[in-house]
């Protein structure tokens, strides 16, 4: 397999609605889409930053920077036998996570098209279909939070993931549980909390959560260790997990008891494959968080969840939760049962249109081998 050509596409795209988190509100995503061409296929590949370094360090600005200036020339004009080296060729190249998966994920897309395999297979996932739950932003309004819920109940979504902040957190939790019982139900705090927040979070425990997602520091794991040898309710740990040595630190230390494998965070499929066979090794459960993807991230996301150790629902909603409409056809949708059908086409399994590729596009740069 070798790397004929290369496109990176700045692109912007605008959500149906604001999603707020304890960071920041987002509704208009500025990201990139990669393009790696072969002799005969082209596989695509999400960046699936934002504009604003505030959930982690990478921005579209700096992630085109890194993939411009160290990762094009690291592949360009190289051949692969498999994508795995890929990962170890980008190994040199320090965190940039986010640049890093979106041009591997490119690649594992060209090869399992050269193979003529879909993606999933590809990685060794054998689920022809997953579950999905549903991750929900905070609303100032807790009438227009509970009418959502019910509504995505509804539609089948099988876990609600509320985003919590101060003050915005367990009185609203306290309501939900009181009005639709013992659904499955997890909080995200995106690192807004300390040890100092114990009391709260003791309060939390009696509430039947399924996890609560990292809600201290975004590169600890320690305090994350004692606030989880203090609760019932399993810790989860996003922001603070970035490779496989991060999960195999914390596992070793007890700092949580379920992991969200976020393929842009930990750097790639390669990488998130090897922390989810380690997680399994340990009976640490996993799932596949989202980052507001089009549906081309979506598409790497299903594959990935298919691997056996994926046993929470995910945050891979269809693409019109988010999207007035997606680059991709078809849309990625979901059944009234909660999930998603895996495409047993090659590749990601999904044609991305072309004109709705371009009308997207604010920017666009070609390397030729």
């Amino acid at each position: 397999m070798k790397i004929e050509k290369v496109i990176v596409r700045k692109m912007k795209m605008t959500m149906k609605s604001p999603f707020e988190t304890s960071f920041m509100t987002q509704q208009e995503r500025i990201f990139l889409i990669i393009e790696a061409y072969g002799e005969k296929h082209v596989g695509y590949g999400e960046c699936v930053v934002s504009a604003y370094p505030y959930y982690g360090e990478e921005t579209a600005s700096t992630a085109f920077s890194i993939i411009d200036e160290f990762l094009i020339p690291l592949v360009i004009g190289q051949e692969f036998n498999h994508p795995d080296e890929v990962n170890k060729k980008f190994a040199r190249v320090r965190r940039n996570n986010m640049a890093k998966s979106a041009v591997e994920a490119a690649i594992w897309d060209l090869y399992a098209k050269e193979q003529g395999i879909p993606l999933a297979q590809a990685l060794g996932g054998e689920k022809k279909e997953i579950t999905v739950g549903i991750s929900l932003g905070i609303e100032d309004d807790t009438n227009v939070l509970l009418e959502s819920i019910e509504g995505y109940l509804k539609q089948g979504f099988k876990k609600i993931k509320i985003k919590i902040k101060p003050g915005k957190d367990i009185e609203v939790l306290r309501v939900i549980r009181e009005r639709f019982g013992d659904i499955a139900l997890m909080a995200d705090a995106n690192s807004a909390y300390s040890l100092e927040d114990l009391p709260l979070f003791k309060e939390m425990d009696q509430l039947n959560l399924l996890m609560i997602e990292q809600p201290l520091e975004h590169d600890d794991i320690v305090d994350h260790r004692k606030l989880q040898s203090e609760l019932n309710t399993p810790i989860c740990l996003d922001e603070s997990i970035h490779s496989y040595d991060d999960a195999r630190r914390a596992i070793e230390l007890g700092s949580c008891k379920v992991i969200n494998i976020k393929v842009g965070r930990v750097g790639g499929l390669s990488e998130a494959k090897k922390i989810h066979d380690l997680c399994q090794q340990h009976q640490i459960p996993v799932w596949c968080g989202g980052m507001l993807e089009s549906g081309i991230g979506r598409a790497h996301n299903i594959a990935i969840t298919t691997l056996p150790n994926f046993i929470i629902p995910g945050d891979t909603a269809p693409s019109a939760r988010y999207w007035h409409e997606d680059i991709i056809e078809p849309e990625i949708v979901m059944d009234d049962q909660g999930h998603i059908q895996v495409s047993d086409l090659p590749g990601i399994g999904y044609n991305v249109v072309q004109d709705k590729l371009e009308k997207y596009t604010l920017e666009k740069f070609i390397y030729e081998a």
